[in-house]
């Protein structure tokens, strides 16, 4: 198996070499960064990169800025870890497509194993790697590509969706009108279980709805199932194994 590459982004010195100390010692190749233009510059040195662990306040152009960024060349897994701990920042950080936000201080086992999981989610998985290259689910008009995880509009404008948004519908789309927990649809998405005050799976959905709804009051695709979790409802048209 291939070294998992990860590349911290970290201003503070201190931090970034435990850091580097903790993911060296679990197997990993380690890339350093201290800014945003010094992450890009790595980031095009470096294109076998897994991870990032990036701090949100940094100098220059904070954590937040760099991740849209990021997801706008390359699709990696993504873990904010920062000091800032409020709900503005985290729900911030998982609608631009973060995929974990860790806390400091933070619990370094904990954060290696998140890592680890992570990576082995952003890898080749059977549920992506077993598909057609052709393979098409089409619903309501809309189609969705399992090999790009690009999402087509009726209109032809075209989407790739991050991991996680596409994992969720995948799953609401393998069984149409079935309810799926919010526990079911975070262990799918992350491979982690449902924490006390997780909004990971309502932002995922809530930015799944924004691709082909109008209106979050008058769920066109997803039904929010008060107490129980979500279900999709609309029309599965054909798919094309």
């Amino acid at each position: 198996m291939q070294t998992p590459v990860i590349l911290i982004v970290e201003d503070e010195d201190v931090t970034r070499l435990n850091l580097v100390s903790l993911f060296e010692a679990e197997g990993h190749k380690v890339i350093e960064a201290i800014d945003g233009d010094d992450m890009h510059e790595k980031l095009t040195a470096n294109d076998d990169v897994n991870c990032v662990i990036m701090d949100i306040n940094l100098p220059g152009r904070n954590g937040l800025i760099l991740a849209r960024e990021l997801r706008q060349k390359k699709n990696v897994g993504l873990i904010f870890l920062t000091g800032r701990d409020n709900d503005v920042d985290r729900i911030l950080g998982l609608e631009i497509g973060a995929d974990d936000y860790v806390t400091k201080p933070f619990n370094p086992r904990e954060l290696t194993i998140r890592v680890r999981n992570l990576i082995s989610r952003t890898g080749s998985t059977p549920e992506e790697s077993t598909i057609d290259s052709n393979g098409v689910i089409t619903f309501n008009g809309w189609e969705l590509d399992e090999n790009s995880r690009c999402l087509t509009s009726p209109t032809g404008e075209s989407k790739r969706l991050p991991k996680g948004e596409y994992r969720a519908l995948r799953l609401m789309l393998d069984s149409p009108g079935r309810i799926f927990s919010r526990e079911q649809l975070i262990k799918h998405m992350t491979g982690r279980e449902l924490r006390a005050n997780d909004r990971t799976v309502d932002v995922t959905i809530r930015r799944i709805r924004k691709h082909f709804e109008t209106d979050s009051n008058t769920p066109e695709l997803i039904s929010t199932i008060h107490g129980e979790g979500y279900r999709f409802i609309g029309k599965i048209d054909n798919t094309q194994p």
